[in-house]
């Protein structure tokens, strides 16, 4: 059987690249040169339209991250009509803190640095991740010290304008004890090894006024990053006038599937659009 149909197109292509290299910094005590990647899709179409853009950053406990390993489901937001980038950063066993937040806010300059090439709307940025990605998206939205942008496309702002965090640590003082090789003592280095330090570098010692539209999304049964440490971050936001939203996934524990049903992803496309 032949068919001729007619298309009248009405969404673009979406392409995706991976590995595309965003910064090269110090690697091997100085002596060498690292490249550190990221991976996005975006429409290709020949028009002038932009699109806002979600950068996703990986969880892992600071000590290991996979920018790929959840494209599957950052495509789902790509498809909706997002520029999705997901950004390699600096685990502890490779350089302390602030170099992850260095590294994802220099992923963010890059992506306003080149906007027309990947057609972002630079005014409507927004940024999410899980777990460490969770703390980091809190740090990289919260905290616009100049300081931490280094590097690259200093003319362009790490600014975002919305903020997605999945079950993140936000107070770190709080897992301070007696282990001296925990996940968050790994990544503050052995200086900001104490309760007072871990505070100071925490999302919620950040909070003020007029902060990015935030949603946190953590389940009530969290072993390993209690539901508490949400609600703080909820509470402190809220408390400053902020626009915040907490979700509470009943019986969730840490990364389960519960976070990867239709449910979520629809809450989640449906706060991106709206604050982007």
């Amino acid at each position: 059987m032949k068919r001729t149909i007619s298309i009248n197109p009405t969404k673009p292509q979406y392409i995706t690249v991976t590995n595309l290299s965003y910064a090269q910094i110090d690697y091997w005590f100085g002596h060498a040169r690292m490249d550190l990647k990221l991976d996005i899709i975006f429409p290709e179409e020949h028009t002038e339209k932009k699109y806002p853009c979600i950068v996703w950053i990986c969880g892992g406990g600071w000590l290991s991250m996979d920018k790929s390993v959840h494209m599957a489901y950052l495509s789902k937001l790509a498809l909706e009509g997002f520029v999705v980038a997901s950004v390699q950063y600096r685990t502890s066993n490779e350089a302390s803190y602030p170099s992850q937040i260095q590294d994802v806010k220099a992923g963010i300059r890059y992506l306003k640095a080149h906007s027309e090439r990947y057609h972002i709307d630079i005014e409507r940025i927004g940024i999410m991740g899980d777990s460490a990605g969770g703390y980091l998206t809190a740090m990289a939205a919260f905290d616009n010290d100049k300081s931490l942008d280094v590097g690259a496309y200093l003319d362009c702002s790490s600014e975002v304008k919305a903020a997605c965090m999945w079950y993140p640590p936000t107070n770190l003082a709080k897992f301070m004890n007696a282990n001296p090789v925990s996940a968050e003592k790994l990544m503050l280095g052995a200086e900001l090894s104490n309760k007072k330090s871990a505070l100071e570098s925490s999302p919620v010692n950040f909070v003020r006024e007029n902060l990015p539209a935030s949603l946190i999304i953590h389940g009530t049964n969290d072993n390993t990053v209690p539901f508490s440490q949400g609600e703080e971050l909820y509470e402190k936001l809220n408390s400053f006038g902020n626009d915040v939203e907490l979700i509470a996934i009943d019986g969730a524990d840490h990364a389960d599937e519960h976070f990867f049903q239709d449910e979520i992803w629809s809450e989640i496309l449906s706060f991106f659009k709206k604050k982007l």
